[in-house]
């Protein structure tokens, strides 16, 4: 499947794995470039390496991992509940034990930037939950980050940048969700922010350098912008 196991499965686990992968890969078939099977192989890989130093369940973190993205809501009209829908669905025709099935559908329910700006929504929290969240996150910073970034900015037709339109750093979930405003306004609205809400140790470490990258290219961009370089 072309996916390094990072922590020794029984033959239960790597079965569920191995038909949880194919049904991401065929699922996310012709998925927006941000949002793709190679986004969530990305999440999935820092997501176990994340769970080395880590106190937490593997075989949750993976599948929460793997479908965390199912599907996500922004391709969805917004409906949130489609990815934990389709989660569930998959994770019972598999055999998978209910609770098993029910803290994955939470970290899906809850992972998401967005749920963050919530104030009224019901809280969840586990280990899993950190973990998958910060390998997540990490995926939005960076070179990664960057480039995953204005793809998404091109396939909605996204200005680049618009000098006259600052960023909204206090917006709700729903302005958030609803939101159009230029590429380079989204640095500022998330991923900028996202260091300082990572979970673990090792996802902090990682996010560190990836918001220096961040910042360094956003000087760039600005001194090119401005004819300065």
């Amino acid at each position: 499947m072309g996916i390094f196991y990072f922590y020794k499965m029984n033959s239960y686990e790597e079965k569920i794995l191995e038909n949880t992968i194919s049904f991401v890969k065929k699922t996310l078939e012709g998925a927006e470039g941000g949002h793709d099977w190679f986004h969530i192989e990305r999440v999935y890989k820092n997501s176990l390496l994340i769970s080395k130093s880590e106190s937490v369940d593997a075989f949750i973190v993976s599948l929460g991992a793997l479908l965390h993205d199912i599907a996500d809501a922004k391709f969805h009209e917004g409906d949130e509940t489609v990815g934990p829908t389709i989660a569930r669905k998959f994770l019972f025709s598999q055999n998978v034990d209910s609770s098993v099935i029910e803290h994955v559908v939470c970290i899906i329910n809850h992972i998401s930037f967005k749920s963050s700006l919530d104030k009224n929504s019901v809280k969840f929290s586990s280990p899993e939950l950190s973990v998958v969240q910060d390998a997540d996150r990490l995926d939005a910073i960076g070179a990664i980050g960057i480039a995953r970034c204005f793809n998404y900015g091109g396939f909605k037709n996204r200005v680049l940048y618009n000098p006259d339109i600052t960023p909204n750093l206090n917006m709700s979930k729903k302005e958030y969700k609803k939101s159009e405003t230029p590429t380079i306004n989204h640095f500022y609205e998330k991923l900028l922010l996202l260091k300082d809400k990572m979970n673990t140790k090792t996802g902090l470490r990682i996010a560190t350098e990836r918001h220096q990258f961040i910042e360094q290219f956003l000087d760039q961009f600005y001194a090119e912008w401005n004819g300065e370089k």
